[in-house]
Formats: C-alpha cells, sequence, structure tokens
C-alpha cells in the first residue's frame, strides 16, 4: 500500500500541489494498486478537496 507521506517524503522537489498530482498519476501507472492518504498536502496552493483529486489522479480519471 502506497502513503501519500510516503511520496512526500521521497519527493521532497515538489513544491506546490499541482505537481504532485502528475506525481500520484505516475506512481498509479507504476502499478500501485492502494493509495492511502495518511496526511495533507502541506503546501499552500492544496484545494479544499484535496482527497477526491488526489484520488480521482490515482484511479486515472483525471488525464
Amino acid at each position: 500500500m502506497l502513503k501519500l507521506s510516503e511520496i512526500l517524503l521521497s519527493n521532497q522537489d515538489i513544491e506546490s500541489f499541482d505537481e504532485l498530482v502528475p506525481m500520484i498519476q505516475a506512481v498509479a501507472g507504476s502499478g500501485e494498486r492502494f493509495f492511502r492518504m495518511d496526511v495533507k498536502p502541506p503546501y499552500p496552493d492544496t484545494p479544499e478537496n484535496w482527497e477526491d483529486r488526489l484520488e480521482a489522479a490515482f484511479s486515472g480519471l483525471i488525464r
């Protein structure tokens, strides 16, 4: 199971929520099947619906 905290720790060069979304898509495309959002992204541009947006990116609903 992939955790959001693991992505954030291993990609500390990401500076915004908009940069995080493609990273989530890339991880999902590599074959990861489960995704857990265990922390809120620490970026100032993180939207209110961040969980829905990251879930959509992971499940392939955003292209």
